[in-house]
């Protein structure tokens, strides 16, 4: 059976300092005001000093006709640089959002390692891969857009 696993990756420049760019990827319950396909943000467990250890139920809409809900748990995160999550639900996996400051703006790649949950989607991914990959990446850049239009006052 071919595999289900999906490495997605996006890479986003802020024309913002690292810090409020930090401030708003670390507090996901605002993502619904400036991310367009992310509807509901529930915190299941809240985090400790960094957030660590937060566990937080999202439901994100797609530029497809279907919804995703996963539950995630912050498990590492080094201020300004690198938070790292954990996935389970409909896709279980890890993702990695790292930033960089550069003068003048700051530099945001998100890698996620997804295993596929929904039975049509694993039987399905090897047909619709693609169109998979073009569903995420177009959420990605909503929040891109999203969070510039929030930080960059455009």
């Amino acid at each position: 059976m071919p595999s289900t696993h999906f490495d997605l990756a996006s890479q986003w420049r802020i024309h913002a300092p690292v810090d409020r760019v930090w401030a708003a990827l670390t507090d996901p319950a605002s993502w619904p005001r400036w991310w367009p396909y992310v509807h509901a943000v529930r915190t299941v467990r809240e985090g400790g000093r960094d957030g660590l250890g937060a566990v937080r139920r999202i439901d994100w809409s797609t530029r497809l006709p279907y919804r995703i809900v996963i539950v995630v748990e912050s498990v590492e995160a080094l201020r300004h640089q690198r938070l790292r999550v954990r996935s389970r639900g409909q896709l279980e996996g890890e993702g990695l959002w790292l930033l960089r400051a550069e003068p003048g703006f700051t530099d945001v790649t998100c890698v996620w390692r997804v295993k596929l949950q929904r039975r049509w989607m694993r039987w399905l991914a090897p047909l619709l891969a693609p169109v998979f990959r073009w569903n995420h990446d177009s959420v990605m850049r909503a929040g891109e857009a999203g969070l510039r239009r929030l930080l960059e006052g455009g």
